[in-house]
């Protein structure tokens, strides 16, 4: 029998409790960013796990070939040990020739596992088709298989993925127009006109007025220097400036796969009565048992006889008036004492008729 448990997560913020947060953690400056790096390589050194493609011996043949290794047209270089690998890693924003940037290396064969196993040199490409890392090294594998000859497998997590920490290193920059210009741009992570209108007040109360300017929702430009250190310690001071962030609208996110659901702050309910009740349906079989006279002639009988009990509950109704809070709202769910399905149920119903004063979010 399976046990649905119910993760009611409650967010109350209350509307005269002011709190801060660092510009830092609010925005970012446009165009510093990170760029995704991918590449193909070969990963050596395996126990008998890596895969057979015609692409894996390809490359391995190419390999060889550029070391001066001819292998014969007639002759497939099949080896268990290899593996053709895709390598993906992030390159941070102002990272230089000479860093390192961890990597992930995943097998596109039938490789079943990666444990043990070595990538060679292998470059590293941006979207537009440069060299920007070169990767290499001893991968980190958390996962392993083990297979029988009669098909049984076990394996803990996945094998055929891993890890090298510092596994490439960085050869070329990627430039960006942080230096460029008479401005800057900040974005906000998370749009909001309020928001931004306070950013932009808040940094012209420090450093004077028409400095900063919200351009829409999610950006606020603000007028820089132009050479580039003074403008990395303006940027240290702008990014420490602490502003108040704009109270989120009302939200009540639904996860149906895991029965968690999020109660956001405003949310409120329009006039309107809920309630909830139980209908249960006992059946049980039982039989009767004829048994005839001793000295008659007669035969038994076994009759089946069928028990049916219903329990209709007892269903409670919740009156909410204008304007009801997000805590009056959870007692009164604690008080009907709902399951995960119901609760939901009764969300979605306040939704539908309208009663419900916030975006129902189902994921």
């Amino acid at each position: 029998m399976f046990k649905v448990i119910l993760a009611f997560i409650v967010v109350v913020l209350t509307s005269t409790s002011v709190w801060a947060e660092r510009l830092k953690d609010l925005t970012s400056v446009a165009g510093v960013r990170s760029n995704q790096l991918v590449g193909y390589g070969l990963v050596v050194g395996l126990d008998g796990t890596g895969d057979k493609t015609s692409f894996t011996s390809t490359s391995f043949r190419n390999m060889l070939n550029n070391f001066g290794v001819i292998v014969p047209p007639n002759v497939d270089p099949k080896s268990k040990n290899i593996a053709a690998v895709a390598i993906h890693a992030d390159l941070p924003p102002f990272s230089k020739p000479g860093q390192t940037i961890d990597i992930t290396v995943s097998a596109i064969g039938d490789a079943k596992s990666l444990r043990g196993g070595s990538l060679l040199m292998a470059p590293l490409k941006g979207a537009d088709g440069e060299v920007y890392a070169i990767a290499q090294g001893n991968l980190v594998v958390s996962g392993f298989g083990v297979e029988g000859r009669d098909g049984s497998r076990l394996s803990l997590n996945v094998p055929s993925v891993g890890r090298i920490p510092n596994g490439a290193t960085v050869e070329r920059t990627v430039p960006n127009a942080f230096a460029h210009g008479d401005s800057l741009v900040l974005n906000l992570n998370h749009p909001d006109f309020t928001t931004a209108r306070r950013v932009a007040e808040q940094i012209n109360g420090l450093l004077g007025p028409q400095v900063a300017s919200a351009m829409d929702a999610t950006s606020i430009r603000v007028r820089a220097p132009r050479d580039a250190s003074q403008r990395v310690s303006f940027i240290s001071v702008l990014e420490n400036l602490e502003v108040q962030p704009a109270q989120e609208s009302a939200k009540v996110i639904i996860n149906s796969r895991t029965g968690t659901i999020i109660v956001g702050q405003n949310v409120r309910v329009s006039p309107v009565a809920i309630t909830h009740g139980g209908l249960t349906v006992a059946i049980s079989e039982s039989f009767d048992v004829d048994q005839p006279n001793p000295l008659g002639q007669g035969q038994t009988i076994v009759r089946p006889r069928t028990g049916i009990e219903v329990d209709e509950g007892s269903g409670r109704m919740f009156p909410f008036a204008p304007g009801t809070t997000l805590q009056e709202i959870v007692d009164a769910v604690n008080q009907v004492g709902a399951a995960p399905g119901d609760l939901m149920a009764i969300l979605e119903a306040l939704k539908q008729a309208g009663a419900l004063k916030a975006e129902l979010v189902v994921i």
